[in-house]
């Protein structure tokens, strides 16, 4: 075990069960680029001050360098006996650097070191699950622009409703995923609002530090404005929480879907192969398995959330040692979101549609019926009636194994003298989609203003991220 930063104040090494207990290098030490990154500010902003030389800070510099270097080639391995990151950091650049390294930790605290480490490391992993948002609306847009026009039935309480097409359908879960790139957006920015550094352990320093400095040099918008809460606040990974739960729950509504759609009760779509897997007795199988398995996850990130919210609830000011489990309940959020994002969006590319079997589910289920007590309203008769007259046309035409459209005209006269030639067109299910052309709607110059705007704030955001 590398020796603790703090050992000074003790008369007897602590148990070995208890280091293992306390310590978080194995999980925190992927923070260890954000943490070298915050020192290396530090550092600067010691010098500026006159706190530290120049000739010290320029050492540390070239330190903090050098393990990066030998990190990423592979000459140097982070010591998994070492309490945290953070010592390993200090105490590799001690030893390369002599005393200059000692001088690192100047008028800074863990506390704030790590508030502003998992800061840093959240701020990147929310810009690389916008990225991957990105690209698997884009794959919905495409495959929305391929079918504006395949009819498909429309579902409330899972019973055939309206119709609809597959690429309106599709396009409700870009607006869901559109939702999500916001709130990553949103909850990035607070994040980058207060800079946390300079805190302390919780009342500051005596150091005259320039958190200005180190705020902006880190981008941030400005330093955290109370001490206290600069060490203590969690909630930045409690809002990253929840819309990593709010996005898995798209996704599993989503997952959902194509587990029904390709089951062959429906078989509106089929999946590729290389997405699926078999049985290992019953030959003729083809599991949507990840789809299932986005389910599954999804009450896993859940966990992660509520572990947060509960983690926090009880915790007087300021820093306290539950603090740590932050880390892993977050990271096991963003790496399952991570993980289904990118399996997700080529299974969609790929994924190949039956237009013909959607067409047919949509010819059973009397998903015109409204549409057909539309016709009457727009004759004149008022709606409640029309509505009534039309639930008895169904019941009848159930009871004598009829469609509407099968029926003749001197059918639809019996119910009422209202009824022309031209019902025929007004509950013919392509031309119910695209006479429905309400904004939002499901017609085929409606679905492709969706996607325009769809891919106008994708462009949106990726030029505000280039």
């Amino acid at each position: 075990m590398a020796e603790q930063l703090w050992k000074g104040r003790f008369s007897k090494a602590v148990d070995s069960r208890v280091n293992d207990f306390n310590s978080s290098i194995r999980f925190d030490q992927r923070m260890i680029a954000q943490d070298m990154r915050g020192s290396g500010v530090h550092a600067a902003m010691l010098a500026k001050q006159g706190i530290i030389s120049e000739k010290d800070c320029e050492d540390i510099l070239n330190g903090l360098a050098s393990i990066a270097d030998d990190l990423a080639a592979g000459r140097l391995e982070i010591d998994p006996g070492a309490e945290d990151v953070h010592t390993f950091v200090e105490q590799t650049l001690t030893a390369r650097i002599g005393d200059a390294g000692k001088r690192l930790h100047t008028g800074r605290s863990r506390n704030d070191q790590v508030a502003l480490d998992i800061r840093l490391t959240l701020r990147d992993y929310s810009h690389t699950l916008q990225a991957y948002i990105v690209e698997l609306i884009k794959v919905i847009c495409k495959k929305a622009g391929e079918n504006t026009t395949a009819v498909m039935p429309g579902y409330t309480h899972l019973q055939r409703a309206q119709p609809i097409t597959f690429g309106h359908a599709l396009m409700a879960y870009a607006s869901m995923l559109l939702r999500d790139l916001q709130r990553f957006e949103d909850a990035t920015a607070r994040m980058d609002a207060q800079c946390p550094l300079g805190s302390g352990a919780l009342a500051g320093t005596t150091y005259p530090l320039d958190r200005q400095f180190t705020a902006e040099k880190l981008g941030f918008a400005a330093p955290c404005a109370n001490s206290l809460d600069g060490v203590s606040d969690r909630d930045f990974c409690i809002e990253l929480a929840s819309a990593i739960s709010i996005c898995m729950m798209h996704l599993s509504r989503l997952s959902e879907e194509i587990i029904l759609w390709c089951s062959w009760e429906f078989k509106f779509i089929e999946l590729d192969d290389a997405f699926t897997t078999g049985s290992s007795i019953m030959p003729q199988k083809k599991n949507p398995d990840v789809t299932e398995l986005i389910r599954g996850k999804t009450g896993r990130v859940y966990g992660d959330l509520n572990t947060l919210l509960v983690m926090m609830k009880g915790i007087p000011l300021a820093y306290n040692k539950d603090m740590q489990e932050d880390k892993e309940a977050i990271f096991d959020a963003v790496d399952t979101l991570e993980l289904c994002l990118k399996t997700v969006t080529p299974m969609l590319d790929t994924m190949k549609t039956i237009p013909a079997n959607m067409r047919r589910a949509a010819a059973k289920g009397f998903i015109n019926a409204t549409d057909c007590a539309d016709y009457l309203t727009k004759k004149g008769m008022p709606f409640r009636d029309a509505y009534k007259l039309t639930g008895c046309m169904v019941s009848d035409c159930i009871a004598k194994d009829k469609t509407l459209e099968e029926l003749t005209l001197d059918e639809f006269k019996g119910y009422s003298a209202l009824f022309e030639n031209d019902i025929y067109d007004a509950i013919d299910l392509v031309k119910c989609c695209e006479g429905r052309t309400s904004y939002g709607g499901p017609s085929e110059a409606s679905v492709n203003n969706q996607i325009a705007l769809a891919n106008a704030q994708l462009d949106a955001w990726e030029e505000k991220n280039a």
